[in-house]
């Protein structure tokens, strides 16, 4: 097998190759550090065997690296979701990963309140529409906090006058 699936090359066994190198060790000693057979090291290295998620994550984490998803847009890291209590309803199931939870919803937050039924412990918005505009504008906030206490940029006379302030106190002449 050459790793292809569904027409992504998944590069495993350049990836281990490397992983190795860097960590210094030979096909042999990696299989005993993983725990995998010296014979599995040696056919994913050399593309013959498409190894399992798990296989790769164990020879992957006994080089010393571990498995990291990207967006590939905006190359930030994808935090998981981790799991608790607080994600999965009354019979233990989860709830969609499309969705936003809301632990103790406040009145009108949940759909079944036009109903009258009695407020469930968690939900989260079928709406679509409203889930990302509300995720929009909790950025945007966050954004605005962040940026709160920082100065506004100067106007263009400001930054004239400053630079000539500064050309001045060392000796040099206006800038326009």
């Amino acid at each position: 097998m050459s790793g292809q699936r569904g027409g992504l090359v998944l590069p495993v066994s350049g990836l281990l190759r490397a992983a190795r190198r860097r960590a210094d060790l030979s096909q042999r000693q990696l299989a005993k550090k993983s725990g995998a057979s010296h014979g599995t090291v040696g056919r994913i290295e050399a593309g013959d065997l498409a190894p399992s998620l798990a296989m790769v994550e164990r020879l992957l984490d006994a080089c010393g690296f571990r498995i990291v998803v990207v967006d590939r847009v905006s190359r930030r890291k994808l935090q998981p979701i981790v799991d608790s209590d607080n994600t999965v309803d009354g019979g233990y199931r989860r709830f969609p990963a499309h969705l936003n939870v809301i632990l103790d919803p406040l009145p009108g937050e949940w759909w079944g309140d036009i109903y009258g039924l009695a407020r469930p412990p968690e939900t989260f918005y079928r709406d679509r529409r409203r889930r990302d505009r509300q995720r929009r504008r909790s950025q945007w906030e966050v954004r605005v906090e962040k940026f709160r206490a920082v100065a506004p940029p100067p106007s263009e006379a400001g930054f004239y006058a400053w630079v000539n302030g500064e050309a001045a106190r060392l000796g040099a002449g206006p800038l326009r």
